[in-house]
């Protein structure tokens, strides 16, 4: 029997980075997660873990830094009754008792990390491959009609496989009986929009009737034309404001990459009184919160401007995501590239949840933050009645 602590073992294992894989199973609630596992990956030449979370028949992916790992994995085993860690030095078998006591049973390695394969980025790995044609890829002039990425356009090609492996991630919690149903607010260019509709129609030989929305004319009228020449029947790109935008279908998955300020707000509001069961949101020049933050003891941050600034585009993140898991949603925050706007910006995801048993819970958590920083915004004004916060 191992006498070192659970803590050692998962601090070392993240320090010395010899984790192969890592399964937590036996759940102590039915209404909780099945199954747990964790595979270290490349992402651009930096070390991450892929977590697979299995909610039922839904398999719900997201990736931890190392320096995340070892909390995130403690907090777990609350849930779960044991778990293995297959290392390159050993294989460790946790037990957890009602009290949160851990039996850790040591054993010679069983897996070898040689045959781990850790990159990501493999242009064979790409969901949209390179050295095959792609017909809406090669009129964008991103790709040669040999199926060839131009250099200059790699970073944008890289970019777009990014966005289509989050909406594979979120396919699993999508409508399996019925065509999907989804609308990118502010779709400008619609590169990603395109990219959405090809693999969901093509690669995956999904049903899907895909809206493209924005407010400029000639932008809408070259990606309609564009979507009758590759003969997208079922792409369709509308000239329109979010907030006057209605449909009268069920609604699926919400696209909204980079709507201005409370544009954004605006998308998500959609999203939510539709009920839609994904939203992919990537919000851009938050400016609302800046006027707003307030706490004295935050003075040292928010008396100067450029901090300020950055810190009030975190809090609306923020505030956003807290909203989204008070209205029915689970939300993470992840990193998106995106080479057009800034380096990496920030991308909300939230998946519909089948029961609001966190609601209120998180209602409390997102009441004290706003009264922390003394903010009131756009996405809780729109929900006031729901919510029942004050003004």
């Amino acid at each position: 029997m191992q006498k070192e602590s659970l803590d050692s073992i998962l601090k070392r294992i993240f320090e010395e980075r010899c984790l192969i894989l890592a399964v937590l199973s036996s759940p102590r609630k039915k209404q909780e997660s099945q199954k747990l596992t964790l595979r270290p990956l490349l992402i651009q030449g930096q070390l991450c873990y892929q977590a697979t979370e299995m909610r039922g028949q839904k398999a719900l992916h997201y990736n931890l830094s190392a320096q995340e790992c070892a909390s995130a994995l403690k907090e777990q085993f609350a849930h779960f009754k044991q778990g293995i860690f297959y290392t390159s030095e050993a294989d460790y078998h946790i037990l957890i008792n009602k009290k949160h006591q851990a039996t850790i049973l040591q054993k010679p390695p069983s897996k070898s990390g040689n045959s781990l394969s850790l990159t990501h980025n493999r242009a064979k790995q790409y969901l949209l491959p390179e050295g095959m044609p792609i017909p809406f890829l090669v009129s964008l002039g991103i790709m040669n009609a040999q199926g060839k990425v131009l250099a200059q356009k790699m970073d944008k090609f890289r970019q777009i496989n990014r966005f289509v492996e989050m909406i594979d991630d979120v396919l699993p919690h999508l409508a399996q009986d019925r065509p999907l149903h989804i609308i990118d607010f502010g779709c400008g260019k619609a590169y990603l929009t395109f990219a959405l509709y090809h693999y969901l129609k093509f690669s995956q030989k999904r049903q899907v009737n895909v809206i493209g929305l924005d407010l400029k004319q000639d932008v809408i009228q070259h990606c309609q034309q564009l979507a009758e020449e590759l003969g997208y029947e079922d792409l369709q790109f509308l000239l329109g404001d979010i907030n006057r935008y209605e449909t009268a279908q069920p609604v699926d998955l919400v696209v909204s990459l980079h709507a201005c300020d409370t544009a954004t707000d605006a998308a998500l509001e959609k999203a939510i009184r539709w009920q839609a069961q994904a939203i992919l949101c990537v919000p851009c020049c938050q400016h609302e919160l800046f006027k707003q933050v307030r706490n004295p003891d935050l003075a040292p941050l928010l008396d100067h401007g450029i901090l300020k600034e950055r810190f009030a585009a975190l809090a609306t993140d923020a505030a956003r995501s807290q909203l989204l898991e008070a209205l029915g949603y689970h939300t993470q925050v992840m990193e998106f590239i995106d080479l057009e706007h800034t380096p990496k910006n920030l991308l909300i995801r939230a998946i519909r949840r089948s029961k609001d048993i966190d609601s209120e819970q998180a209602l409390k958590k997102y009441a004290a933050f706003k009264q922390a920083l003394q903010i009131h915004p756009s996405l809780e004004r729109r929900f006031q009645a729901e919510l029942g916060l004050p003004s």
